[in-house]
């Protein structure tokens, strides 16, 4: 830390007043609807995110018990077939794309900046972007009610069940492209957080003491952005399919319909830990507060964190046992899938001697975490069971699946959200829960949970198939399944419960005490009630794990105006920025205010996806220009040419902005959302090799590889490519604009010649991509390229643009470093899939 940061500077009480006012003014949300429209700030973002994320809840939940209902006895008519498929599918889309994901990503935002002591996320539009994509793209999938086309493939949507020849209503199109839509919140999410913690800490706060929500959330944005791309290609190529009849997973054609439940599960393994590691992280929180104690083996609870995002990239293939695979491989599929039940033991165990050390008190969120203990370790239990490849044969698709699915997502999710809902209560709401009816709720979710899943266990294992409508009667499990119902109904009762109880407490609860009534030690606690909307008036600066145990006064200097960022002279919401290990401070972080661009952008991808579903292409490709327009707004009202190249952040020390700092925030956004589309063009690279290991011809008879001179001749376009974009990295020290604008300029005349190159290569040769699945991938990859080169091209005239207007100069090399970078990220993917479409052919 340096000796600056700690100067002294008070004011006296009417000074800081002025200055709180001023912080209020500053951070506002504009009045009336309006206000709440363009909003971006993150406590109230957060808080749409968990509303609509309960709301989602109970509409799944109540699609659940109609379920239930129809399961109760053999030969009932509760549901008819079509609409019980339709019930399925949505329950288990809504619990995981629309609910489970989306709350703790909700809870995340709003604790992530208090618990780092920041005043807002870095990026509070995209935050916005992403709530709002998130709620079109629920309404998206719920409005195929309204129009008799809801899905019914399962959340899962295998093929060729879900191609066009079986299913030719829209039902399979607004479940791929509302999933989709909905999940721009999760990916943007990932950015936001991922960049927030790295650089946004409290000063002091190095990684060493980072919290271990936090800590659970940096692994959890991680693993978003490396597990949710393979189900976003995998969703557009069956779009691409069922609406231009593309060859992916056509097997006549050469495709492979075991190619989309690779691609799935890449997915939908992580998922379960992406769900589990932000609800383990509230429980680390938890636990450390109600033991009274710091929690133990912190580094090693970390690396468990840490181990189990590895760790579940690696198991995808267990939901596959049964499709063929050779044994070696499902040997060690297996084994893998028990090796991830070492870093969940680590936590368990830190957990339980952090308890057995301190001094437990039993209040309310502490009845939800012994719930999750006894629910969430069954559950690791029989998925111990499910990873020995025998038995796995034996209770696959069966309602032994099933119940250990709802144990480990109801136990390792649930429990801790709840508990963490009523522990983080006060702060959101300056009141405390009523602990006689959460009591009575948590026992009503607590027993009806379990007899009604626990009896599953036993129908799986008597034969009980899943997603089957009704069942005959001499198998035996009617009772079973009776009290499966009756035990539902009460679980539903003590969810309903529950956010009926938080419901009320925001207006009926007793008033805490004190502004930390848990006495925990970590910054989220040194906030007044009503949290303000900056949270901290002064950026606070930590020296341990728990300042608030430590330094008791600390939450009094917090809101006090005589610190770091106290002083609001320029009128601009400020966040203080800090280096990604030791948490040093670095730059100050100039965020946006309320704007219509977030809501306006939203509306306009939502319009231009519901001309997809309803086949107007036409009308699709001119709501690209509008969108355009808006996303060419955005990044222009981004920068600020009057902002100062450095700013005075209080205590004697002046830092840069992030326009003039080498480790801003938007260069770092960039490289996380290349990660994403990294992952995106791998897995697009994968289904490529995967429908070659399938194929006895590549290419097959009838398509050619073609003469090598068009593909040479792109080639050597794509090396002028990345010469002007490493021209471009240089240009960025230039003095004048112009020169700054020149390599981006040819960078832009350059790419669009390499895509027309690429094109007459492929032309001639491939043909038509409804061939044959060889031409649909490589078509796809052709497309890939031309959409990263029209994207790169209209980065570099936006970058020329700014160049000429001001923005862009030797000292605000922020806009230019990230075009050239997008540049050589260009041609990286472009040589890579060069290598792939026009050397690996050849090779073989």
């Amino acid at each position: 830390m340096t000796t600056a940061a700690h100067g002294p500077g008070r004011i006296d009480e009417g000074e800081n007043r002025r200055r709180l006012q001023a912080l209020a003014r500053i951070w506002a949300n504009a009045p009336g609807l309006a206000g709440q429209l363009t909003a971006v700030n993150h406590g109230t973002i957060a808080m749409r995110f968990i509303v609509t994320g309960f709301a989602f809840l109970l509409v799944g939940g109540m699609l659940s018990m109609f379920i239930r209902l129809q399961l109760a006895w053999p030969g009932l008519e509760v549901l008819d077939p079509e609409r019980y498929n339709q019930f399925v599918t949505m329950h288990g889309t809504t619990m995981m794309f629309l609910f489970a994901v989306p709350i703790m990503e909700g809870f995340a935002m709003y604790l992530v900046p208090k618990m780092l002591g920041a005043r807002d996320l870095p990026f509070p539009r995209m935050s916005a972007f992403g709530w709002w994509c998130y709620l079109f793209g629920g309404l998206f999938l719920y409005s195929s009610f309204l129009f008799g086309a809801a899905p019914d493939g399962g959340w899962f949507m295998y093929v060729p069940l879900t191609d066009a020849t079986y299913s030719p209503g829209l039902g399979a199109d607004f479940w791929l492209i509302g999933v989709t839509f909905a999940e721009i919140a999760a990916v943007t999410a990932a950015v936001e957080l991922i960049v927030a913690i790295l650089l946004t800490r409290a000063p002091g706060m190095g990684i060493q003491r980072m919290p271990l929500f936090c800590w659970a959330i940096l692994v959890m944005a991680f693993m978003i952005a490396f597990g949710f791309p393979p189900l976003i290609l995998a969703s557009v190529l069956l779009e691409i399919q069922r609406a231009f009849d593309f060859a992916f997973f056509d097997v006549p054609r050469g495709g492979d319909p075991l190619l989309w439940q690779h691609l799935f599960w890449l997915f939908g393994h992580p998922e379960v830990y992406i769900i589990f590691l932000p609800a383990a992280g509230v429980v680390s929180m938890l636990v450390a507060t109600f033991a009274r104690r710091p929690i133990v083996g912190y580094t090693w609870i970390v690396l468990a964190i840490v181990g189990t995002g590895f760790l579940s990239f690696g198991l995808w293939v267990h939901h596959m046992f049964t499709v063929g695979i050779p044994l070696l491989a499902l040997a060690f599929f297996s084994a893998a899938s028990m090796a991830v039940a070492i870093p969940m033991g680590i936590q368990t165990f830190a957990w339980i001697a952090t308890l057995w050390a301190g001094r437990p008190w039993l209040r309310l969120p502490m009845l939800h975490l012994a719930g999750f203990f006894f629910v969430f370790v069954l559950g690791g239990l029989t998925g111990v069971m499910l990873a020995f490849v025998p038995f796995d044969w034996q209770a696959h698709d069966t309602h032994f699946v099933v119940a250990h699915l709802h144990y480990v997502l109801i136990g390792g999710l649930m429990f801790p959200m709840f508990a963490g809902l009523y522990y983080w209560l006060p702060l959101a709401s300056g009141r405390m829960p009523s602990e006689s009816l959460g009591r009575s709720a948590f026992w009503m979710v607590f027993v009806g949970f379990n007899l009604a899943f626990l009896p599953m266990h036993l129908t799986g294992l008597l034969g009980l198939p899943r997603r089957v409508y009704t069942y005959p009667l001499d198998l035996g499990v009617e009772w079973l399944n009776l009290l499966s119902t009756a035990a539902g109904f009460l679980l539903a009762v003590g969810m309903v419960a529950i956010l009926v109880d938080v419901a009320l407490s925001f207006r009926l609860g007793h008033r805490a005490a004190q502004r930390n009534p848990w006495e925990a030690g970590t910054l989220e606690w040194a906030l007044s009630w009503p949290v303000p909307q900056y949270n901290f008036a002064s950026v606070p600066i930590v020296d341990d794990r728990y300042p608030l145990w430590s330094r008791p006064a600390l939450a009094d200097e917090c809101a006090r105006t005589d610190g770091l960022l106290g002083d609001p002279r320029d009128g601009r919401r400020e966040v203080l920025g800090t280096s990604m290990l030791g948490a040093e401070p670095e730059q100050v972080i100039r965020v946006s205010s309320s704007t219509w661009l977030p809501l306006l952008s939203a509306l306009a991808i939502a319009a231009l996806l519901a001309c997809f579903i309803a086949k107007l292409y036409w009308g699709a490709a001119l709501m690209l220009a509008p969108l355009l327009a808006l996303f060419g707004a955005w990044a222009w009202t981004t920068g600020d040419r009057h902002a100062p190249l450095r700013i005075d952040a209080g205590r004697g020390l002046t830092l840069p902005s992030q326009y003039a700092c080498r480790n801003a925030p938007g260069w770092w956004a960039l490289v996380i959302a290349l990660l994403i589309d990294g992952s995106l063009f791998a897995s697009l690279v994968f289904a490529y090799f995967y429908l070659w290991l399938g194929t006895p011809a590549w290419p097959p008879a009838g398509i050619a590889v073609g003469p090598w001179g068009p593909p040479l001749l792109a080639l050597a376009l794509l090396g002028a490519l990345a010469a002007a974009a490493a021209w471009a990295g240089r240009a960025v020290r230039a003095p004048s604009p112009a020169t700054i604008a020149a390599p981006h300029l040819a960078a832009a005349a350059l790419g669009a010649a390499f895509v027309g190159a690429h094109a007459w290569a492929l032309a001639g040769p491939v043909g038509a991509p409804q061939a044959h699945a060889y031409a649909s991938v490589v078509w796809t990859l052709a497309g890939f390229q031309l959409v990263h080169v029209a994207i790169a091209a209209l980065i570099s005239l936006f970058v020329a643009a700014r160049a000429r207007a001001g923005f862009v100069r030797a000292e605000r090399p922020l806009e230019a470093r990230v075009a050239a970078g997008f540049w050589r990220y260009t041609v990286g993917i472009g040589a890579v899939a060069w290598i792939v479409i026009h050397l690996f052919p050849r090779a073989i």
